[in-house]
Order: C-alpha cells, then structure tokens, then sequence
C-alpha cells in the first residue's frame, strides 16, 4: 500500500512515500516560511526519485497541526486537492503526535512541544504503550512556565521533544523531572506520519478529503488584529 505523506505544520517541509508503513523516499526543506513555493517542487522530486506514479497511491496522510497557519493552510489544502484529483481518501494526524511516536521506547510520559511563537508552545503529553504512544491531555497551547508547572504539579519523570523545548530552553532547564530528546526529535516525523497513517488505513480510519480541517488551538495574528483593531474603534 503507498502512500504519499506531509507534514508542513513547522519551518519545515517535509514529504514521503510510503510503501506497508516503511518509507520509500523522503525529502525535508527547513528554513524559512515558503511553503506554498517549496511543497510542490519537494513532491514532484520525491514522485521522481522514487519512481511511484501518482495515480499509484491508495492514501494521501497530512499532518494537521497545531502549527504555524500559513504552513498548515499549504499542506492540508495539497492534501485534499490531491486526494480528490486521485480519488483516494485523506489519513490525518495531529502533528504534535509526530513528535511523540518517534520516542516511544522510553519508560517516561513523554511531552511532545512545538513553538507556537508569542512566547507559547503547543503541547500534549503521552504515555509509551506496546507498539507506540497513547495521548493522555488535549491538544493545548500555554506559556512554557505554565507547562512546566503542570508537569511539576504531575510529578512524572518526563521525556521533552521537540522545537518548543528549544525555543525557550530557559524555561524548561530547572524542571530536574525532566529529560530532553535531542535535537533530532525536533521536528514532526514524516516517517512518524507514513507509520500512524498506513495502520490507521488498514483500520479504515480516514476521512473524505473535504472533511479534512486543520487543527487550530487560537486564532491566527491576522484574526487577532483584526479583533484588536475592531474593538478599538
């Protein structure tokens, strides 16, 4: 079974194809916020690359956020375009669940983060099962300090991945509960993606590609200004 997953939800763009769960091929861009210019180039490689025909794949799989806005409006309406040229139906995974799955052979609850910039991050915290990672919180945006006070408040050794553990390293060092990933668990798992959305396949668990949304936990800047500056006048 092929499929063709991505992941845009962070500066980074990331495809894959994906052939029984194992990637065949995968392409990352990181840097900058050009998604809507780099997504379909990255795809069109990955289809050369790996010699797969569009007209081959039985599912497209989309990371749907939380995550930046632009970068989630490029990849979730790729994906539905495709999927509905191809005829096939949509997988979608929540991103923050692509920083958690790669950890999974670890003892502590791990706590997926990603920076959600205005000095928040989004976050959700799982806890390892046979086979993969089990969500035991919503899907939340907060202030690192108010993370880390839930997490202190929980008292569970806790493993932290992702970018937003990064961005504000500060706020996460005087947690001593607490064990940090790595750079390399940074960012959301295309292979991650390819994994989650090939099993949930073969349950039958997907959506029609118009019913797909992005998962939003606040409002966009440009909706902020716009209430800001409503209200002011």
């Amino acid at each position: 079974m092929l499929v063709l997953a991505i992941d845009t939800s962070t500066a980074q763009v990331a495809v894959a194809i994906g052939d029984a769960g194992e990637v065949r091929g995968e392409v990352r861009l990181v840097g900058g916020r050009r998604h809507a210019e780099q997504l379909a180039p990255a795809i069109q490689s990955l289809v050369e690359w790996t010699g797969v025909r569009l007209d081959q794949l039985a599912a497209i799989a989309v990371g749907i956020g939380p995550g930046l806005f632009t970068g989630l409006r490029v990849g979730v309406t790729t994906a539905k375009v495709m999927a509905q040229a191809l005829h096939v139906p949509v997988v979608a995974v929540p991103s923050l669940d692509l920083v958690a799955y790669p950890v999974r052979h670890t003892s502590r609850m791990v706590v997926a983060t990603l920076d959600a910039r205005r000095r928040e991050v989004f976050h959700a915290s799982y806890r390892p099962v046979p086979g993969g990672v089990q969500r035991v919180t919503e899907y939340a945006v907060a202030p690192p300090a108010e993370l880390v006070a839930q997490l202190e408040a929980g008292g569970d050794e806790v493993l932290l991945a992702g970018d937003g553990v990064g961005a504000y390293p500060e706020m996460f060092a005087g947690y001593e509960r607490a064990e940090l990933a790595g750079p390399e668990f940074a960012m959301p798992s295309v292979a991650a993606l390819v994994a989650l959305a090939t099993a949930s396949f073969e349950r039958e668990v997907f959506e029609a590609p118009w019913e797909v949304r992005p998962l939003y936990l606040r409002e966009s800047d440009a909706e902020l200004n716009w209430s800001t500056s409503g209200r002011l006048r």
